[in-house]
């Protein structure tokens, strides 16, 4: 069975804790080599992680022939930046979401992409490969919740560090960039469709000139979708999916634990229906699944023409909050 070797640019706190292992437990992947500008954690990351091979910079990582393809766990400001070296040099590219800061970042990487359409490119919006999202998505198509009506999410955490690519705007920083670019992949995952506007409302972080609690209304021709997400409130998140004659609840949309199993609750006049899926890694899922684009050459699951939606919305959604008005699309 054919493997992906993989190259990880960065020592990113997200890379290590979760999807390095993630992608290492892949039946398409292997984990070759990892490169930081800082050589001493790179040497740290590789022995715990137990990767073979460590550069000292992202450049010399890109020429190693055994790495196939990348993973670019950078702050978001980088993103389209290392994502176009990485195709330069021969490299299939899975880059963290948000791909870049605007819609022109976006369309600039695309561009790009379309000069070497031997490689793929893709953005992670891990959430989608569990079977939790898969499921959801079913029982809307199939009508068990009626006709969908409205979706309602909620994404926060509390980090109030300085020093943390989180807070600073000028890297990508803030609550809809992090975190709230899943509310609004999500509300077009369910709808399968574009919306027609948004109406945005966002409080600004005094200090550092993020936002730190975005809420906003999507509307589509069908429905509606509405979302908080903060960088400084109590961690929680949920997903509510509702129709005509029916409400899916969603336990943990999005960060989904690899050790636990979650659950999904489908409420109708009939009572309550509660699934509980098995023990899910979704980033073994999502590398496994770019891998397997790769092997058989074929279509990524996610295209960079539905990234460069997604961040048409989120302009349009921070156009609407400073002008006070909603925008339409």
């Amino acid at each position: 069975m054919k493997k992906i070797h993989w190259g990880i640019i960065s020592t990113a706190k997200i890379g290590i804790e979760k999807v390095i292992p993630a992608i290492q437990k892949g039946t398409h992947c292997e984990v070759v080599a990892i490169a930081s500008r800082n050589k001493e954690q790179a040497e740290k990351a590789a022995a715990q992680l137990n990767i073979p091979t460590v550069y000292d910079s992202y450049e010399a990582l890109l020429q190693d022939k055994q790495v196939d393809a990348v993973y670019i766990p950078l702050p978001n400001h980088l993103h389209v930046e290392w994502a176009i070296k990485a195709l330069q040099a021969g490299k299939h590219v899975l880059c963290e979401k948000p791909v870049g800061l605007s819609v022109a970042e976006a369309q600039t990487l695309q561009t790009a992409a379309q000069q070497y359409p031997q490689q793929k490119i893709m953005e992670a919006f891990m959430y989608r490969f569990h079977p939790q999202w898969q499921l959801a998505l079913q029982m809307v198509k199939e009508e068990a919740i009626g006709t969908l009506q409205t979706v309602h999410s909620f994404f926060s955490f509390y980090n109030t560090d300085p020093n943390n690519i989180r807070n600073k705007k000028e890297m990508g920083g803030g609550a809809m960039m992090d975190i709230g670019c899943y509310c609004l992949s999500l509300a077009r995952y369910l709808f399968g469709k574009e919306p027609l506007s948004i109406i945005g409302k966002v409080d600004w972080d005094k200090a550092w000139g993020t936002d730190r609690i975005s809420s906003g209304i999507i509307s589509f021709d069908n429905g509606t979708s509405t979302f908080t997400c903060s960088t400084q409130i109590m961690p929680y998140q949920r997903v509510q999916i509702i129709g005509t004659s029916g409400r899916i609840e969603i336990e943990i949309p999005f960060n989904a634990p690899p050790d636990k199993p979650t659950k999904l609750w489908l409420h109708t006049s009939k009572g309550t229906k509660e699934t509980i899926f098995p023990i899910t890694d979704q980033y073994t899922l999502e590398a496994d699944a770019f891998a397997q684009s790769i092997v058989n050459n074929t279509q990524v699951p996610t295209p960079l023409a539905d990234s460069i939606q997604n961040m048409k919305l989120m302009e349009a959604f921070f156009k609407s909050a400073e002008e006070g008005r909603e925008v339409k699309l």
